[in-house]
């Protein structure tokens, strides 16, 4: 069914002239794949039990081999769809549905659709907290933003938490009680207490700017906040930035791989990922820069392979307008990006070292 269009075309050394002497050197190949296919995308989500990738495709969500770029599967209804949560323990995953307001609870084995789940406007963001056993939404709803948790095995609703943004991103668990969420727009962490399902603490990111993607480290006890052009590193106990990292622009997700303590900050806007070592809690190397494609800012790590993926649709020319066509309205808050080409192939990228 999937056709491999691209091998890497090279080895791509590391960037940080002091890497080698920190012991940090390392190459990385990029592979991309045309997995065909209709519609745009948002977030990408690996099963590490069984290297499958979810990649969101707008109306549908498609399952790929990891390691190949085959198309095992196709999860078709979803509209408006942002991204997919999976719960392996439980035998079930979720997408969320901006479209229709619903989420999507599907069985992991066969893919076949067991509930459509009506929340509420603004879905966008979802994660598996493990430790708390808990599907996680993170919603742009209106008046305020909403963190939505889900019984994994039932698909009920268990918590509603309302937050102090309208456009909370990524959310990652500490395994100590606590949910830190990433507020976009007032560039802030907030924390939620999973006991009360309550909002503790909220934490400023300066110099980080539209927090997006995050990740959360263990052994350190650090939060990983991917922003446009400066990411930063928290205490998980205090809320204190304790360092920060030069990256890229349009950056909506952040990848980390805890054995080879590896943060990939993927930025759409100049097709590439930036790739940091943790040399210890409180320092960080940037050790590469990966090219990927244009647009791809989405990321996720499969932490048992190291495999690392990514997803953009590539899209040809926007037609021209009819004749005396009136120019198109823009979207509300001036931010709609006009027409769009077709899309002419539709690229997975994996990223081994």
């Amino acid at each position: 069914m999937t056709r491999r269009l691209l091998a890497a075309s090279a080895l791509l050394a590391v960037a940080s002239l002091a890497a080698p002497a920190l012991g940090h050197a390392q190459t990385f190949k990029v592979e991309k794949f045309d997995i065909k296919g209709d519609g745009g995308t948002d977030y990408v989500a690996v099963e590490a039990a069984t290297g499958r990738v979810f990649v969101s495709r707008q109306t549908h969500m498609m399952v790929i081999e990891g390691a190949t770029g085959k198309v095992l599967g196709d999860i078709l209804n979803t509209p408006g769809v942002h991204g997919a949560g999976i719960a392996t323990q439980a035998g079930h995953g979720f997408t969320t549905n901006g479209g229709d307001q619903t989420v999507t609870m599907f069985d992991l084995k066969t893919l076949a659709v067991l509930r459509q789940i009506k929340v509420g406007p603004g879905l966008d963001g979802i994660m598996y907290d493990e430790p708390d056993d808990k599907i996680i939404l993170t919603n742009h709803s209106r008046p305020i933003g909403t963190l939505t948790a889900i019984d994994p095995k039932t698909g009920d609703i268990v918590a509603t938490v309302e937050l102090e943004d309208t456009a909370p991103e990524g959310a990652a668990a500490d395994g100590k009680g606590h949910i830190f969420v990433n507020n976009e727009s007032k560039h802030t962490i907030q924390v939620i207490d999973v006991k009360t399902w309550k909002a503790t603490a909220s934490w400023p990111l300066a110099p980080c700017e539209g927090p997006t993607g995050i990740a959360y480290d263990k052994a350190s006890n650090r939060i990983f906040s991917g922003c446009s052009r400066t990411s930063v590193v928290l205490d998980a106990s205090t809320g204190k930035v304790v360092a920060s990292i030069a990256n890229g622009t349009r950056v909506d997700a952040l990848g980390w791989d805890p054995s080879r303590k590896l943060i990939y900050i993927p930025n759409g806007g100049e097709g590439n990922v930036t790739v940091v070592h943790q040399d210890s809690p409180d320092k960080y190397t940037v050790v590469a820069t990966v090219n990927t494609f244009a647009g791809a800012k989405t990321i996720a790590v499969d932490p048992k392979t190291h495999n690392v993926y990514l997803f953009q649709p590539e899209r040809g020319p926007a037609p021209a307008p009819a004749e005396g066509a009136p120019p198109p309205a823009a979207a509300p808050g001036g931010r709609g990006r006009g027409p769009q080409g077709p899309i002419v192939a539709a690229w997975f990228i994996v990223i081994t070292s």
